[in-house]
């Protein structure tokens, strides 16, 4: 990459939907967990080029040209409006909060401000930066300002683009400004990461715990938690977050414009997940487990480098009683095999919850690099992710589930009514100090939900690090293919 390669991007939106589809992918089954060779589908360094087969590049980011948002107007979010972030009951100010939390929900709005920045970027607009910062003091300004910028590479004269989030209490993503088209392929690829895990396997690295200011007072998940706010609890009184940070490589969510919010409302909004969990809580929360993909074997992650990444596709069809019936159920896709979030597995059934795909390298970045993309084609969702994993080295994996496959629906899959008939429809209830509320409907006949992609942190009470990411790439069928 340098500032001479020319971008590539989409002439209209209109072009995007009208390529039709071409061949079917493979599916993959759900599976016990054991080696699954094939899905290793090619070794050696990943791809950087223009159109793919069967695939033609509509629109092309590489950041050859300087962009920051540092500068840009903090805008007040006023709850209560409905307005450009506005997306359901489980909103930052959602009614579903209010309902099973108050008077303490809304006595905890009262004690701080959100403001946000929403910046397009790349040729014609076609990419959106989208953060939010807390105002915890009321002075009329964010406690942090976080970046997406523009940054020379170390030792090259390459550009990428730095996502730099220094506190906690803030979220920072890009997105595709319009929806996806009907079918499609998007991709980016990582060049840094900086966002918590192990270094020299300890959490502890100098004055950080996990990426996190190890020194830092108060860093907690005020106020959104899935039972609402927490009643007679103060801010610092709430659970401590460095013991969890994260990082979305590329997710797909259900509605057209994301943007930073609290942690709970987005687990209600994924279809499908390519993420970091780097996380210090396994027998907490769950006996989590990690796949050596050299072997086909699981180990606890307790014995990983704690910089994973899950490879997810959402449940549509069941919900986690210890979310609160927010979040779904995953469904995990590794080279040792499949899993379901629902069921304990491995040989003895040791492990639950989580089961991670691959441990990525940071300290190898950016000499070397990974990339992670996600498909929509002919009925079904493929995730791919390439790069230099540990215990394996360069490789590139790929996992297909179709929208409804063995009986178990991706969640909100359907772009349009007519793809789905409202089967998986259900009304969820959410419990509280306050009482109850009931999500109506989650998804019936005659619904529809736009993809979009994110790349960051979109929990607003959560996380905290860098990241550097490169070459945003999207593509549609390419009908030349079928001539």
């Amino acid at each position: 990459m340098s500032g001479s390669r020319t971008s590539r991007t989409s002439r209209t939106l209109r072009r995007w939907l009208a390529a039709p589809a071409v061949a079917v992918v493979a599916g993959g089954g759900l599976l016990a967990v054991a080696p699954a060779e094939a899905h290793v589908v090619e070794t050696g360094r990943g791809h950087h080029g223009g159109d793919r087969p069967g695939w033609r590049l509509v629109a092309d980011e590489d950041f050859s040209r300087p962009f920051t948002t540092a500068g840009a107007e903090w805008i007040l979010d006023e709850n209560g409006v409905d307005d450009r972030w506005t997306i359901d009951a489980l909103d930052d100010d959602g009614e579903a909060w209010r309902a099973i939390s108050d008077p303490a929900f809304s006595d905890a709005l009262e004690t701080f401000d959100v403001y946000r920045q929403q910046v397009r970027l790349g040729e014609d607009g076609w990419l959106t930066a989208e953060l939010a910062s807390v105002d915890a003091d009321l002075d009329g300004e964010p406690d942090s300002e976080p970046t997406l910028s523009t940054v020379r590479m170390d030792g090259s004269r390459e550009r990428a683009l730095l996502i730099d989030e220094p506190q906690w209490n803030s979220g920072a993503i890009l997105r595709p400004t319009d929806a996806l088209p009907a079918e499609y392929r998007v991709e980016v690829t990582l060049r840094s990461l900086d966002f918590g895990g192990k270094s020299t396997g300890s959490f502890l690295d100098g004055d950080r715990y996990n990426g996190y200011d190890a020194d830092r007072e108060c860093m907690t998940g005020y106020p959104w938690t899935f039972r609402g706010a927490l009643a007679d609890t103060s801010r610092c009184e709430y659970g401590d977050v460095r013991a969890e940070n994260g990082f979305y490589y590329l997710a797909i969510l259900d509605h057209a414009n994301p943007a930073p919010h609290g942690n709970p409302g987005i687990h209600h909004r994924r279809k499908v997940i390519m993420d970091g969990y780097y996380a210090d809580v396994v027998g907490q929360y769950g006996d989590y487990a990690t796949c050596d993909p050299a072997t086909g074997e699981l180990f606890s992650s307790a014995d990983s480098n704690y910089v994973g990444l899950n490879a997810i596709f959402i449940r549509g069809d069941s919900f986690m009683s210890g979310q609160n019936n927010i979040g779904n159920h995953y469904q995990f896709e590794t080279a040792c095999g499949s899993a379901d979030s629902i069921d304990r597995f491995g040989d003895e059934d040791q492990y639950s919850r989580i089961l991670t795909s691959a441990e990525l390298q940071p300290e190898l970045m950016p000499e070397q690099s990974y990339t992670f993309a996600v498909e929509r084609r002919d009925g079904a969702y493929t995730i791919e992710y390439s790069g230099p994993f540990e215990h394996i080295g360069q490789a590139t994996f790929r996992f297909t589930r179709e929208f409804v496959e063995d009986g178990i629906p991706i969640w909100h899959y359907n772009q349009t009514a007519a793809e789905y008939d409202g089967a998986f429809d259900q009304d969820l209830t959410l419990t509280g100090a306050a009482g109850a509320y009931t999500l109506e409907s989650v998804w019936p006949e005659g619904s529809a939900y736009p993809d979009s992609f994110i790349v960051g942190d979109p929990h607003l009470n959560y996380y905290e690090g860098s990241a550097t990411i490169d070459d945003v790439r999207l593509y549609v069928p390419d009908d030349r293919a079928r001539r």
